[in-house]
């Protein structure tokens, strides 16, 4: 998704650039008639718009659409999920259990004892597959099923001090 995003900005910045030049090259001649050519690129200038904001919504779609993050909102009936309560510190987390199950919900309680902290799940690929913030006096829920066995680490997201690049843990699914 990353190179198709990638390659889209490409093009549309080739053609930015493309009519800059033209705009450039022709602004040095001299048209008798200036209000034809002013209704002309009028024309074209809302036609530009139009496509550009076309083109903004159907990326901002694609790109948003495969958010990592699952529904919060459904409800587990009380022996359906796992909870596994969050510390975090500076810059160390606390979990408790630190081993789940996979194909059966997790319910992570996430807090923090002294600092914001940004809780991320990743798997063995290091791709995020889940996040929350970890705050002083606050406990945030994720919800999250995992579907196959494995270590996930679980990284800080939030710029948290000195040490803040060590503040790495694993769970371990069964």
């Amino acid at each position: 998704m990353v190179s198709t995003v990638y390659a889209i900005t490409l093009v549309v910045m080739a053609l930015i650039a493309a009519v800059f030049c033209f705009v450039l090259v022709n602004s040095k001649k001299v048209e008798a008639d200036y209000s034809t050519v002013t209704k002309k690129w009028y024309g074209i200038r809302g036609k530009w718009f139009f496509f550009l904001l076309t083109l903004g919504v159907i990326i901002t779609y694609l790109s948003l659409s495969p958010f990592p993050i699952p529904d919060q909102k459904k409800g587990y009936q009380e022996n359906e999920y796992q909870v596994v309560k969050v510390d975090s510190y500076q810059w160390y987390w606390t979990m408790t259990p630190n081993t789940v199950e996979a194909g059966k919900p997790v319910t992570f309680l996430v807090t923090s004892g002294d600092v914001n902290h940004g809780f991320g799940i990743y798997d063995e690929n290091l791709e995020l597959l889940g996040q929350t913030q970890a705050m002083p006096g606050y406990t945030n829920k994720l919800i999250h099923t995992f579907d196959k066995p494995g270590k996930y680490k679980i990284l800080c997201l939030e710029y948290c001090g000195v040490a803040h690049h060590a503040m790495i843990t694993e769970l371990t699914v069964k």
